[in-house]
């Protein structure tokens, strides 16, 4: 995004931006930008999945989703109707992905790493009627544990009747050995006839893009997952967006390692391929860095999307040297705070000098801010960058009052690409989006005179310590210079003389050991006393969701449990 169309202060000295008018937002479904960029791009590939060995041009994954959709109506599914994916990354669930947007089926992504009580909240919370899974992936046995939850299936012949999933009518397997019950995933277009075929083009003109098409459950640390609801409009103009930013164009090649059931995967990934005729590329079902880096080199890759400990991984990697990433020259870092120095790693070691930084969140289709290539370097390695076109941002004070530039609050965020609503749960939607449409984030971030974003923590997240407001990111931010640190988490812990106390967990390089006192040496006389840790402990890993964000209240819970503090004395 140039200069001269970056987002503009709406009032002077105030922290609320608007982004550009330019270019104007797409008004197709999903299914219709996939048929336009089979006419456009046929022969040119559209994904590739280096674990599979399959290869799909545009015309071909056109094709496929098409006769998918078929299959799926003559299984009674209908325009509305829920359907779940419960997998790692395949091309069965993009294929999903593309086939359930041509008829105006809901896909419904289940988070691979789900197990028993989460699954069936899931299923029952949407209402879904159809279930596509693998046999297994790594430890999660998704048959096995469908038919826990369901034994009925082994028993049907035809439709699924299930007395705790009761809206469940069909399971589908993706490959392995065939069940009793289970249809087979490949099997699933060859059930429709043509009056069927016939249903998947009429239903093409009569979709509305403003419909809803796709429901991602939010990973809140507190009470049952909410369902946000998105529509075509929400993640097509996204994607179209964050591709932009990124610079990309037909021919690129972008390699995709973030998980799928993610905005990140199928939003930003895919959707962004699709509408700039750049191919997907999967290295592997779930995120190895050696597989990243191989399929980059194998690949030929223009582009690289992951989060920053992907990015760590990658360039700590034995074999990092070994391999040619010469073809790399832009991406996107997102789904949690970025460090300054790793993104600096990532232009210079890994070829990407146009690598940008994306903020946004599942609510919000996810990008509202994102850096662009014109951007200065400083700028593109440290802030989140400017708000995306047809959006507008502001941060707000706890009386909701909008800030003036510089200052922390609430980061709110208007526009195009605030999701419809959370599914059947008004009251949790009145929360979250208020009477004039701004989605309230709940991170705390700043908006400078410039407009430049950046993200100093969650409010949930932040640290007062002896009357303090202390911002985790801002004490990460500055243990990554030391030389013998990889990665890091900043916490709070309950104190009873200051009420809260710092915490650093720290994941040291390979090879390298340190004190506790070495790091709080590095930080004295550097940063605040206020602000150095005054607990430091070395961790091999950090308790993790499966999009890579660090789980922050378990690390505080684990100090908790180890500093045996009495809660309920120091709140």
């Amino acid at each position: 995004m140039g200069k001269s169309e970056a987002g503009r202060p709406v009032a002077p000295g105030l922290s609320h931006v608007r982004g550009p008018d330019a270019p104007p937002l797409r008004e197709e479904t999903i299914g219709q930008a996939l048929a336009a960029a089979a006419a456009k791009w046929s022969d040119r590939e559209a994904l590739v999945s280096v674990h599979q060995d399959i290869r799909w041009t545009y015309r071909a994954l056109n094709d496929k989703a098409e006769a998918l959709a078929a299959g799926l109506l003559a299984l009674g599914l209908m325009r509305g109707d829920r359907v779940g994916i419960w997998a790692p990354n395949c091309a069965e669930w993009t294929l999903t992905q593309f086939a359930t947007a041509k008829v105006g089926i809901i896909l419904v992504n289940i988070n691979p790493a789900y197990r028993l009580s989460e699954l069936e909240y899931t299923l029952n919370k949407v209402g879904v009627k159809a279930l596509i899974a693998p046999e297994r992936f790594k430890t999660s046995e998704y048959v096995e544990m469908v038919e826990t939850l369901a034994p009925e299936i082994a028993r049907s012949t035809g439709e699924v009747s299930s007395a705790k999933l009761p809206h469940l009518k069909h399971a589908i397997q993706i490959g392995g050995t065939p069940r009793p019950g289970w249809l087979a995933f490949d099997d699933i277009a060859d059930r429709a006839n043509d009056a069927h075929r016939a249903s998947v083009a009429a239903l093409a003109g009569k979709l509305d893009c403003r419909d809803a098409i796709n429901i991602q459950f939010t990973s809140g640390t507190t009470g049952l997952p909410k369902g946000a609801t998105l529509s075509h409009h929400n993640i097509l103009n996204n994607g179209f967006m964050v591709g932009r930013s990124i610079g990309l164009k037909e021919g690129d090649r972008l390699c995709i390692p973030v998980p799928l059931y993610h905005c990140f995967g199928m939003v930003m990934g895919n959707l962004g391929c699709l509408t700039h005729g750049a191919t997907m590329v999967y290295p592997a079902d779930a995120f190895d860095p050696l597989a990243v880096l191989q399929a980059v080199e194998k690949e030929r890759c223009t582009g690289l999307y992951g989060v920053p400990t992907m990015f760590i991984a990658e360039l700590g990697h034995p074999d990092f040297a070994k391999l040619d990433l010469s073809s790399l020259r832009t991406g996107c870092m997102a789904g949690s705070p970025c460090p300054v120095e790793v993104m600096k790693q990532v232009i210079a070691a890994m070829h990407m000098r146009d690598v940008t930084i994306a903020y946004g969140m599942t609510e919000t289709s996810p990008v509202s801010f994102q850096t662009g290539e014109s951007d200065p370097l400083e700028r593109r390695v440290s802030t989140i960058g400017r708000v995306q076109p047809h959006l507008e941002c502001k941060i707000v004070d706890l009386d909701g009052k909008t800030v003036p530039c510089g200052e922390p609050g609430e980061l709110c965020t208007r526009g195009y690409s605030v999701m419809i609503g959370y599914w059947d749960d008004k009251e949790k939607t009145t929360e979250a989006v208020d009477a004039e449409g701004w989605m309230h984030t709940g991170d705390l971030a700043v908006i400078d005179e410039e407009g430049y974003g950046n993200i100093v923590g969650r409010l949930k997240d932040m640290v007062i310590r002896g009357g303090e407001n202390v911002y985790p990111r801002e004490i990460e931010e500055y243990l990554y210079r030391h030389p013998k640190v990889e990665d890091v988490a900043v916490v709070g812990v309950p104190d009873a003389k200051y009420g809260e106390e710092i915490c650093a967990w720290v994941r040291l390089k390979p090879g390298e050991s340190a004190t506790e006192e070495e790091i709080k040496s590095f930080c004295k006389g550097q940063i605040a006393h206020y602000k150095v840790p005054r607990y430091v402990r070395f961790v091999p890993e950090f308790p993790m969701t499966v999009t890579g964000k660090v789980q922050k209240f378990q690390i505080r819970d684990a100090m908790i449990a180890e500093l045996k503090l009495d809660v309920a004395k120091t709140a």
